[in-house]
């Protein structure tokens, strides 16, 4: 049958994940429990429950069963008007908005907006917890005439093993990978994780030529970008010039749970951190657009 991935949504066109114009494809779940998420509801996979059916406005969902009496949450997607209440209903915080994607019917997905994209991004959630699913389907890609010219990149949290990455470097062409904070403690306060492998996976895909950009979130306060700068800027500096080092700023669009008390990072404490990475010799700086 081939693999089958579940999928929380897929954006047809975008320009701010990956290099040109890309096809987004986000995977449901997550190996992190980030506080500060801005989409939660793409951490846990839908249990099917059922607590969410009664309280949809549009009868967008329904509950049936498969022949071994198991229970399964169905999404109306032509009935479904995106009011959320599923989302404040599930106790997991999880979505029941989600579609199984087989790689051939993803590979005609693709080929629908072949003409106006330059690549593919798989992100999250964390993508790489479908990895066999990546893996076939960027296999697809680039062994298909009409489509292996589109890169095929990840954008991830690192927390992928380095027998994870090999199987995929043959066809993958980038990845774009998040540091959360410098130092365990503080990682693993905001994730629930440390953040060994996440260096280990930038190691290795700078080795390979294979890291595109290096995201670092700012949360003043909480986040140590600005206490640790020296040792980041350090570690920063020696990473190839071709690498993106995109600063991102901690908003509260999307959080729940403490984090909705922590400060949210303005453009002056962003341009001031900017300033002084620039100082220490970091180049190729990506600032936020918009702070929201």
């Amino acid at each position: 049958m081939g693999r089958v991935a579940t999928v929380n949504q897929i954006i047809p066109f975008s320009c701010v994940d990956g290099p040109g114009s890309r096809l987004v494809i986000f995977l449901q779940g997550c190996n992190f429990n980030c506080k500060n998420c801005h989409n939660p509801y793409t951490i846990d996979m839908c249990d099917s429950c059922g607590d969410c059916v009664a309280t949809c406005p549009t009868s967008a969902l329904s509950l049936t069963h498969n022949a071994q009496g198991k229970p399964k949450v169905v999404w109306d997607s032509e009935l479904c008007t995106h009011c959320d209440t599923c989302l404040s209903t599930c106790p997991r915080q999880s979505s029941p908005k989600t579609r199984q994607y087989s790689v051939p019917q993803m590979l005609e997905l693709i080929r629908k907006q072949v003409h106006f994209i330059n690549g593919i991004t798989v992100s999250g959630g964390e993508a790489t917890l479908q990895l066999p699913f990546i893996i076939e389907l960027f296999k697809a890609i680039k062994t298909s005439a009409d489509l292996a010219h589109l890169s095929c990149m990840i954008d991830s949290n690192g927390y992928v093993s380095e027998g994870g990455w090999q199987q995929v470097m043959p066809y993958l062409d980038g990845a774009m990978i998040d540091l959360k904070s410098w130092q365990e403690h503080t990682h693993r306060y905001i994730t629930g994780r440390d953040n060994h492998r996440v260096f280990s996976s930038l190691k290795l895909l700078v080795a390979a030529d294979k890291l595109y950009e290096i995201r670092l979130l700012y949360i003043p306060k909480i986040s140590d970008i600005d206490t640790e700068v020296n040792a980041i800027a350090g570690y920063l500096t020696q990473l190839p010039a071709s690498v993106r080092v995109k600063l991102n700023a901690f908003q509260h669009h999307g959080v729940t749970g403490e984090a909705r008390q922590w400060e949210t990072c303005s453009e002056e404490k962003m341009l001031e951190l900017a300033a002084r990475l620039t100082e220490r010799g970091v180049a190729n700086l990506i600032l936020p657009n918009v702070y929201l």
